[in-house]
């Protein structure tokens, strides 16, 4: 086959088969809807491992999805064509799919659901034997440098590489997380072609809080039992005072929010009423200094330390109910859990194939959707893997 002179002379491996890049769980699910419709499948890894982001997200608890009201769990995507994905692919397929590779689930008190191992290495373990099983070759340390002439180029353990595949499924993740794989080094390749983006920007992340020395001896304590208030948002969830800020899952859930502007307050006695309070204070004497009446009030000590250093000359009731929270704006990109942004679904048919690259298919984070922690995420990597593999294999 000639090439143009400015392309490598590659060696170039030229079968029947399905080719996916990214072997995270958007990849390996659309690597599973090929295998099951017939069709050779080779999957390519940059790293040494696959599902590095979806191992590192099991170690504390793989929350893998979230058993809630199908139009509940829905919304929490925005308006984007996510629920047509995930009516067929939501969170009791996603259980069902789980028991089907031998793991049993069980769901948490807030609806959150886990394998019962807990961890994410028994189920990819599982996993993976099934896709070899089912004849899925996977490669690793295949980095994927962009479109050659009739296919696509890799950096490989034997060098340069080309494949020319009957069609090809990218899941190659967003733009966070970029020592485990996510690093966004595809969007030149794709914007060449005329694939038109949603700018990535962080989601699910922290945000950057200039504290005052006294707050160093809180550095790594939990806040717990606090609402988190942005807007006509109220949320329920524990955060983490850090030295870069403020983090953890009870951030993470109004995360859009705060990134959008809102401004946010923490109510530090969610089951207590403000009559309830205000009789609580009228009861203490007149003396009482700011730091005790929030102690008597039932404020742990590092919520007082936030009250202090947010609500200083603030009558003692809103400090404890309604404190506003000052920060400098999101922690960087390669810091969140998660992305907004990427492939418009105006570039892709309901497929999610590529208009200006017809057999070319993406899936996963690369597409421009957003969800918060709590199962979401995964599960919208599952769907749009499965809908892409299925798509793909019908071509």
């Amino acid at each position: 086959m000639p090439h143009s002179p400015d392309l490598p002379q590659l060696p170039v491996q030229s079968d029947t088969f399905a080719l996916v890049i990214g072997a995270g769980p958007a990849g390996l699910m659309a690597a599973e809807e090929l295998a099951r419709a017939g069709r050779r499948v080779i999957v390519c890894e940059a790293k040494s491992s696959p599902a590095r982001k979806f191992l590192m997200a099991g170690k504390s608890g793989l929350n893998i999805t979230k058993d809630q009201n199908f139009q509940v769990f829905a919304k929490t995507y925005g308006s984007t064509p996510m629920e047509r994905m995930l009516r067929d692919f939501g969170p009791s397929q996603v259980m069902d799919w789980v028991r089907g590779l031998g793991q049993e689930v069980f769901v948490g008190s807030t609806g959150r659901v886990f394998p019962r191992s807990m961890k994410g290495s028994p189920l990819l373990r599982a996993w993976l034997t099934r896709l070899g099983a089912a004849g899925v070759e996977l490669r690793l340390k295949w980095r994927w440098t962009g479109f050659a002439e009739g296919g696509l180029a890799f950096d490989t353990p034997e060098g340069a590489q080309v494949l020319q595949p009957d069609v090809t499924v990218l899941a190659l993740g967003g733009a966070s997380w970029a020592r485990l794989g996510s690093d966004a080094a595809w969007v030149p390749f794709l914007a060449e072609k005329g694939v038109e983006f949603e700018a990535f920007g962080p989601a699910n992340m922290g945000f950057v809080v200039n504290w005052s020395p006294y707050m160093a001896k809180f550095f790594g304590q939990p806040v717990k039992g606090a609402a988190l208030c942005v807007g006509r948002k109220r949320e329920m969830g524990e955060f983490v005072i850090s030295a870069r800020g403020l983090e953890g899952g009870g951030i993470y859930s109004v995360s859009r929010d705060m990134r959008e502007g809102a401004a946010l307050t923490v109510d530090f006695l969610p089951d207590m009423s403000e009559h309830k309070v205000r009789e609580k204070l009228a009861q203490m004497k007149g003396g009482e200094t700011f730091t005790n009446r929030l102690r008597k009030l039932g404020l742990s000590p590092v919520a007082q330390a936030l009250a202090l250093e947010f609500g200083r000359g603030m009558d003692p009731l809103n400090a404890a109910k309604a404190l506003p929270i000052h920060h400098a704006g999101p922690r960087p990109l390669d810091e969140a859990i998660s992305v907004s942004g990427g492939v418009k679904f105006s570039s892709v048919t309901e497929g999610l194939e590529l208009t200006a690259l017809p057999r070319v298919f993406v899936c996963g984070e690369m597409l421009d959707w957003e969800a918060p922690t709590g199962g979401y995420l995964l599960t919208g990597c599952l769907a749009t893997g499965r809908v892409a593999g299925r798509a793909a294999a019908a071509v």
